[in-house]
């Protein structure tokens, strides 16, 4: 799919791959995941998605988690959690929306394994940095899928973000679900003809029906990488890249806000 941003991005491409090579060593070697963490997060902000793996924190940030269920409601959502402790959800609301949170109220906004949930990334990302305050921190961390049961899945590419940002993300709903049943669910390592097999729609129905909070989108580094420009100079989203730090398996960035 073409679209306006396509020759900015096949401009820059090249560049960013070069960057990205020497930004991701670099950070690499001179920051952990806990001196990120202890530097960047203070005062009071919110967690989205926290579930039983919420970010930790030095004792003095106060954070509140927010989750599009209560507790009692993400156990029936998530029984695979049963014998997991699930954090206290304090305000339950769409995480990728945001519709409780006040308009630059927040010192810092965690994302920790979320982004990859979300059906509208940049969307989320958006109401991300409208809810913090000037100079904000927004701290995501992003599974990278060549490690992880997402590994024979496809990358999303960025055109197909911009799609959902603009045009709402219906449009790929069930091919997501489908895509999840098929190479998580089911373990296929190759693209089958659904068709075929009859579990995977069936799967696919199931999993819709219930609203299942599945990866919808995932990248790798590099994609992750290739995205940021494409917020700040297309899209105008007013931050500064802090961070950008690999991390076993995963991708740490650290936006503030300006």
């Amino acid at each position: 799919m073409k679209t306006v941003f396509q020759p900015l991005y096949d401009h820059l491409k090249p560049t960013l791959k070069r960057l990205l090579n020497k930004a991701s060593f670099w950070l690499n070697h001179s920051m952990s995941h806990q001196s990120v963490v202890k530097r960047y997060l203070h005062g009071s902000g919110i967690e989205v998605g926290a579930l039983h793996n919420p970010l930790q924190v030095p004792p003095a940030v106060n954070v509140k988690y927010v989750d599009r269920l209560s507790v009692a409601d993400l156990r029936k959502q998530y029984p695979e959690l049963a014998q997991e402790k699930l954090v206290n959800v304090d305000i339950v609301d769409d995480g990728e929306e945001l519709h409780s949170i006040a308009d630059h109220s927040q010192d810092f906004v965690i994302a920790h394994q979320f982004i990859e949930h979300c059906q509208n990334p940049i969307r989320a990302i958006e109401n991300m940095l409208r809810v913090l305050k000037p100079d904000g921190i927004l701290y995501l961390s992003i599974p990278d899928k060549r490690h992880n049961f997402d590994a024979h899945r496809p990358v999303t590419d960025i055109q197909h973000l911009l799609k959902d940002y603009k045009e709402g993300p219906e449009w790929s709903r069930y091919d997501h679900y489908q895509e999840w049943a098929t190479f998580v669910n089911l373990g296929y390592t190759e693209p089958p003809d659904p068709t075929a097999d009859p579990r995977i729609a069936a799967e696919t129905d199931r999993l819709m029906q219930m609203d299942y909070s599945i990866h919808f989108h995932v990248w790798t580094q590099t994609e992750v990488f290739e995205l940021l420009p494409i917020l700040q100079k297309t899209l105008n989203f007013p931050f500064e890249v802090e961070v950008f730090l690999k991390n076993f398996g995963e991708v740490i960035l650290v936006l503030r806000k300006l």
